[in-house]
């Protein structure tokens, strides 16, 4: 009846193990809420950054243009401040002086030259010409207009790529020519709208950039006095699409960009076909205008194809993705517990009466290793010792009689019968190793190690030294450590003297005691095989032990959660290296 209630309840408990209950339910909903809410709020997030970073490279764009416009203009009106300086007129000898000092290449990159367009009124165009001719017999003004005054490009360095350029009146143009008016009027610098310099054969939208200086280096206040002392004006001409790279050729930018002048189109990242990164359906667009010099510059501004990819990337799908990935991990998770622990339950039934019967073997086999300890040490050692006792009564009694040959063979028989004993000895520490925990006390690490040595069989010449500390560490386990690394010491020593020095270091976590000699040194190839059990380096013959030294001392000091290692080289010396946890 016991058995049949008990069976019962078994059933019942697996069925409710196998089933999902209303918590794990409640989690995998919570995870899934979790889970749309941080895709939300990670994606509003994202489109905030991206937003936020395009703003920035667009206002980077229009700043790096209006800061490169600005030196520029400092460079015309530098050049202004030079033909004010000069009391005497510019000739072609002083301008080609002061434009290589100004190392134009490489000082203001995007600009095409910089140079000087004279006002020549109409009774002044042959002195004009006389002048020019003296040193460039060549020099021509084109192309003929109608209007009475003369706007000609006196000077322009470089001069080879602006060739075409020298002597072009800027009055036989609107555009250049109503520019260079107002420059005159307003005595401020002044743009031209877009045109077609003479010197770019691939006809691409540019324009020039005017400074006006006056007679004497004069400043006029108004309008009517500017017209009538003006001299001329310095001037820069820009191909757009140059300007652009020297502006922003350095600059890795994530923007494309369209500048109109009065829907005059100036510059077009989209019509350049070495431009392969416009994104045709941006992210992110903006439209700015700008006041340049006299001139007004639309800029359209949009995402490119770098800037696409940069936010591919986005977390919130990974996010999303993840978190959908996880709550089904979850719930399949749920599912294979509460099938597991069904299992496991009927498992453990079935193992419980097996682990009892194993618990009754095992309790009688540690009965059984005690009486062997029992064993080992008293009914072992008893007749060992009468051997042992034979023996030196033979020698004693034949030593007159008996050969020298036999007498060696009864001190090889004494000897290994010391041996045997010491392997009886160290086999019963060895087993009792686990079978009890000792309390760290406080020990003296000088005194110990003096007390150990004086109780060995050594040569007078060993000396021992260790720092007068105490330590608090396990007393009998540590001593047996300490005692065998220091026995080990003298007997594997090569000589009748030696030194045996100890150290004590505090490491985070543990203690580390190192014992070291002044011995023949273990090589690295033997180190592992020196803390085997009964691994001895030399043979048992030469050296009395029973190789077990280090291996219970590694098995002591892992005991207690440390560790041991062995440091020497093979030639001379060995440090014994012991990290003993902290209690």
């Amino acid at each position: 009846m016991v058995d049949i209630r008990k069976n019962g309840e078994q059933r019942r408990k697996l069925i409710y193990a196998g089933k999902m209950h209303l918590v794990h339910w409640l989690i995998v909903l919570l995870s899934v809420v979790l889970t749309f809410g941080a895709w939300y709020y990670s994606k509003s997030q994202f489109n905030q950054k991206l937003e936020d970073k395009f703003q920035r490279n667009a206002e980077q764009v229009v700043s790096l243009v209006k800061e490169r416009m600005q030196l520029y203009e400092n460079a015309l009106w530098g050049a202004v401040a030079y033909i004010d300086a000069n009391e005497t007129d510019i000739t072609h000898t002083k301008w080609l002086a002061y434009s290589h000092s100004l190392k134009i290449d490489l000082t203001y990159p995007g600009i095409n030259g910089i140079g000087i367009i004279y006002n020549i009124q109409a009774n002044q165009l042959d002195d004009y010409m006389e002048k020019q001719r003296m040193l460039r017999p060549s020099y021509a003004i084109h192309p003929s207009h109608t209007e009475s005054e003369y706007w000609p490009i006196t000077y322009v360095e470089p001069a080879a790529p602006n060739k075409k350029a020298i002597g072009l009146d800027m009055a036989f143009e609107t555009n250049r020519y109503s520019s260079i008016k107002k420059a005159r009027d307003t005595g401020k610098a002044q743009l031209t709208g877009p045109i077609t310099l003479v010197q770019d054969a691939k006809k691409t939208p540019g324009f020039l950039f005017y400074t006006p200086f006056y007679k004497e280096g004069s400043k006029p206040e108004d309008t009517r006095t500017r017209r009538n002392s003006i001299v001329g004006v310095t001037y820069a001409p820009f191909i757009m699409k140059n300007l652009m790279q020297g502006t922003l050729a350095e600059q890795n930018r994530h923007v494309s960009i369209q500048i109109r002048d009065a829907g005059d189109m100036l510059f077009d990242d989209h019509a350049d076909e070495s431009t392969l990164d416009v994104d045709v359906n941006p992210l992110f667009t903006k439209e700015q205008d700008i006041a340049f010099y006299g001139r007004t510059w639309s800029f359209s501004i949009q995402s490119n194809l770098g800037f696409r990819e940069e936010s591919a990337a986005n977390q919130s799908a990974f996010i999303l993705v993840g978190g959908l990935v996880i709550d089904v991990l979850l719930l399949g998770l749920f599912l294979f517990l509460s099938r597991a622990n069904r299992q496991a339950l009927a498992y453990a039934d079935q193992m419980t009466h097996a682990l009892e019967e194993k618990t009754n073997h095992l309790e009688k086999s540690n009965s059984d290793l005690e009486q062997f300890s029992y064993v080992a040490s008293h009914d072992l050692k008893s007749p060992l010792n009468a051997i042992k006792q034979l023996v030196g009564w033979i020698a004693e009694d034949c030593q007159d009689i008996i050969p020298d040959e036999s007498k060696k063979h009864l001190a090889l028989l004494a000897q290994r019968s010391d041996r045997m004993m010491k392997l009886l000895n160290d086999l019963l520490d060895y087993s009792r190793i686990n079978r009890s925990e000792c309390k760290s006390e406080l020990v003296n690490l000088h005194e110990m190690s003096i007390d150990i040595l004086n109780l060995l069989d050594k040569p007078s010449g060993f000396t021992i030294s260790a720092p007068d500390i105490e330590i608090m560490i396990p007393k009998a386990p540590f001593e047996i450590v300490l005692r065998n690394l220091i026995s080990n010491s003298i007997k594997h020593h090569d000589k009748d003297s030696g030194c045996v020095n100890i150290s004590y270091k505090n490491v985070p976590n543990y203690q580390e005691i190192t014992v070291e000699d002044d011995g023949p040194g273990i090589p690295e190839k033997f180190h592992d095989k020196a803390m085997e059990m009964f691994q001895t380096l030399k043979s048992r013959d030469k050296v009395e032990g029973s190789g077990m030294g280090l291996a219970m001392i590694k098995r002591v000091t892992e005991h207690y959660q440390g560790h041991i290692s062995i440091d020497s080289d093979g030639k001379r010396g060995t440090k014994i290296v012991i990290h003993w946890q902290k209690s």
